[in-house]
This record gives C-alpha cells, sequence and structure tokens, in this order.
C-alpha cells in the first residue's frame, strides 16, 4: 500500500490518538470562545482579528464576575442564623441551609450561633467591689457579703443582638450586677448566706430579663445561679463567732422548748387534777353543811317539844364523840360497882398502833406521843382506885 493510498490513515484506531489531529479540532473552537476569526488563505501572514471588543481582557473580567458572584453563596448551619446587610443596613435574617446574598461591598453576612448557651460569672466593675471570689454586695442590714453569681444565656433575636445594642455581652454583664445589687440589697445577711439563695437567683434572673429586653439586647436567660456567697475575708472570725452564737442561742431555745413541752402538759394535768379535787371538795362540805343544816332543823324541832331532854342527849353524844378517839380512861368515884372493869387488851392495841404508824408530821408526832402517857396514868391510877374500891367494901 503507498503512502498516497486513502485508507492510510484510518488503520490502527486501537493506539493512541494523534496530538496534531486533537490540536487542530480544538484550535478552532479557542479561537470562537477568544473571538477570533480563521486567517484567509491567501493571507497567512496577517495576524488574526478579534470579534470580541476588548479580547482577552473581557475573558478575564467574565471570569472575575462569575467568582465574585460566586462568593454571594454561603451555608448556614442548624442551630444558627444569618444576618443580611447591605451597605451596612440590615435586610433579613436567613434560616439554616444554603443561601446566596450579593457579594461584598454590596450586601455582607454575619452567621450568629443561636444554640449555644454561654455562661458568664458575675464580678464587680469597679475594684471597690470586686473581690478575689466574686462581688462586694451590701444587704438590707447593713452586713457586706461576698456573692459569686453565674448567668446563663443565648440569643433570641439576632437583629437586635447584632444592631440595636453596642456590646451586648458587655451590657449584660453590667444589667447583672446592677440587678444582683438590688435584690442581695433588699434581702437581710441571713437570707442571703442560708435560706434564701434560690429566691434571690430567681428574683435576679426576672429583673435581669426585664433589663435586657428594655434595653433591647436580644439575649435571653437561662439561668442565674447564686454559688457562693460568704461575709469578706477581713470578717470571717467575727462572723463565725456571731453565727456560733446564734447557734447556742438556737439550741438554748430549743432546749427550752423541749422542757417546755415536757412540764407544761404535767402542769396542766395537775391543775386538772386540782380543780377536779377542788369541786369535789366543795361538793362535799356543801353536802356536809345541807346534811348538818337539815339535822339541825330536825333537833330544833325535837328541842321545842323536850329542851332537857334533847340538850342531854347532845351533851352525851358529843362526850361520846369526844371521849371515844382518846386513850385516856376516866372512872366514876362516886357511881357504880364495885368492880371496876378496863379494858387493857384495846388499850395495849390502841397503844401499839399508835406507835407503829408513821409520823406524817409535826401533828402526826404529837398525836402519837399519848399512848405512853395513858399507860402511866393506868399504872398510878390502879393503886388509887383499889383502895377505894376496899373502902367501899369496908363501908358495906
Amino acid at each position: 500500500m503507498s503512502l498516497n493510498d486513502p485508507q492510510w490513515g484510518k488503520r490502527g484506531r486501537s493506539g493512541p490518538p494523534d496530538l496534531d489531529e486533537i490540536w487542530r479540532n480544538i484550535n478552532p473552537r479557542l479561537n470562537e470562545l477568544l473571538g477570533r476569526r480563521e486567517p484567509d488563505e491567501g493571507g497567512a501572514g496577517e495576524p488574526p482579528r478579534s470579534s470580541f471588543p476588548f479580547g482577552g481582557a473581557g475573558l478575564l473580567v467574565a471570569l472575575v464576575l462569575i467568582v465574585w458572584l460566586a462568593s454571594g453563596f454561603y451555608i448556614v448551619d442548624e442551630g444558627r442564623r444569618g444576618v443580611v446587610t447591605r451597605f451596612g443596613k440590615y435586610t433579613e435574617t436567613t434560616s439554616p441551609g444554603p443561601r446566596w446574598h450579593l457579594p461584598y461591598p454590596i450586601e455582607a453576612v454575619d452567621v450568629i450561633d443561636f444554640s449555644k448557651i454561654k455562661t458568664v460569672e458575675i464580678h464587680g466593675n469597679t475594684p471597690a467591689s470586686r473581690s478575689a471570689r466574686g462581688l462586694l454586695l451590701l444587704t438590707d442590714d447593713e452586713n457586706i457579703t461576698d456573692a459569686l453569681f453565674a448567668v446563663q444565656y443565648r440569643l433570641k433575636d439576632s437583629k437586635d443582638y447584632v444592631f440595636d445594642t453596642k456590646n451586648p455581652d458587655d451590657v449584660l454583664v453590667q444589667v447583672a450586677s446592677t440587678a444582683i445589687s438590688e435584690v442581695v440589697g433588699r434581702s437581710q445577711m441571713d437570707f442571703v448566706l442560708y435560706e434564701g439563695r434560690g429566691e434571690i437567683a430567681k428574683k435576679t434572673e426576672m429583673l435581669m430579663q426585664e433589663m435586657l429586653d428594655r434595653y433591647g439586647t436580644g439575649i435571653q436567660i437561662q439561668n442565674v445561679s447564686l454559688q457562693d456567697s460568704q461575709p469578706p475575708e477581713q470578717v470571717r472570725p467575727a462572723f463565725d463567732d456571731a453565727v456560733k452564737a446564734k447557734q447556742d442561742l438556737e439550741r438554748q431555745k430549743n432546749e427550752g422548748q423541749a422542757y417546755a413541752n415536757d412540764i407544761v402538759p404535767r402542769a396542766r394535768g395537775l391543775a386538772s387534777r386540782l380543780l377536779q379535787e377542788a369541786d369535789g371538795y366543795n361538793a362535799r362540805v356543801v353536802q356536809e353543811a345541807e346534811g348538818n343544816a337539815s339535822r339541825f332543823k330536825q333537833i330544833l324541832v325535837e328541842y321545842n317539844k323536850a329542851p332537857a331532854i334533847t340538850r342531854e342527849r347532845l351533851y352525851l353524844d358529843m362526850m361520846q364523840s369526844v371521849l371515844g378517839s382518846t386513850s385516856k380512861v376516866l372512872v366514876d368515884q362516886k357511881g357504880g360497882n364495885s368492880l371496876l372493869y378496863l379494858p387493857l387488851d384495846q388499850l395495849l392495841k390502841q397503844s401499839q398502833a399508835g406507835a407503829a404508824a408513821p409520823a406524817a408530821g409535826a401533828d402526826a408526832s404529837r398525836a402519837a406521843a399519848p399512848p405512853p402517857e395513858a399507860s402511866v396514868t393506868l399504872d398510878a391510877g390502879r393503886p388509887r382506885e383499889m383502895p377505894r374500891s376496899r373502902e367501899r367494901g369496908d363501908g358495906r
């Protein structure tokens, strides 16, 4: 096969492509893109003319324009918001997802994190109100406490946060210091140190949110916590002594209350019993008086009928009542029998019973003394009675 054979270049397609042929195919297309025309057959030596007014500069401008427009694409992640401004003025707030805005310097976008909860510890704004731990505060009872507060917050309005307030985080710290000072200044020292921490934190949170909304900061308070509250270091020993004294006072009050809880019911029970006894005694005395009055009326009726007999009967009853409880023996010398009977066994029993009974007091001891005297009286009286009996016998 000769070199002029038209089938010569059609063989061997399985090999690599011819670079010259590729270049010849691409070159016209590049000329079209660049705005150039193919040279005429007779003018091979003339430079090509461009159909595009600016030639390569126009292509460069087009490429720059494409890149500039592409720079306006941005992505807003979940939990964030995009704040778009046009020539520095707020335009809109974009939600999560792919977004596009006019590139700089026409528009700009600030992506703000809405989901993140930030925490800031509150210290004093001045060296006089700042301590090594927290904030020096004056209480309602003119005491000073060293308190440490922590504030947790997040963003709720991107426009207010970015445009309405300059340095909103600094504004938050100042608002927190003001609110804390106001709330603590209305509370007592013991309330701040012990039982009132939760209530103070709640009131501070409400007051802070009210002030932040009034200033338009776009901040939402999540939580305010009073982490620690102690007296200043300089007066700590004196304060500890005062606290110990209060604890001793509370302990003594509790002991006194416990004693009162024990003794008061018993005293009330004793008083109730005495009242019941007094009521019983009153009823008994009244009944006895009424009975005596009734008996006296009956005696008066009998006395009116027979005065002498009634007087004699009353006298005998009284003597029997009085002498029946004594240990002395009275003997009638004039009357009676020649044989005198003395109940010695009964007298001895009464004497022994009186000696064995416990003395209840001075009256009881004096009441127990007569039995020996009675025995002496009996012993002394026996010789006197016996001769008299004999004399009576002799006289008979």
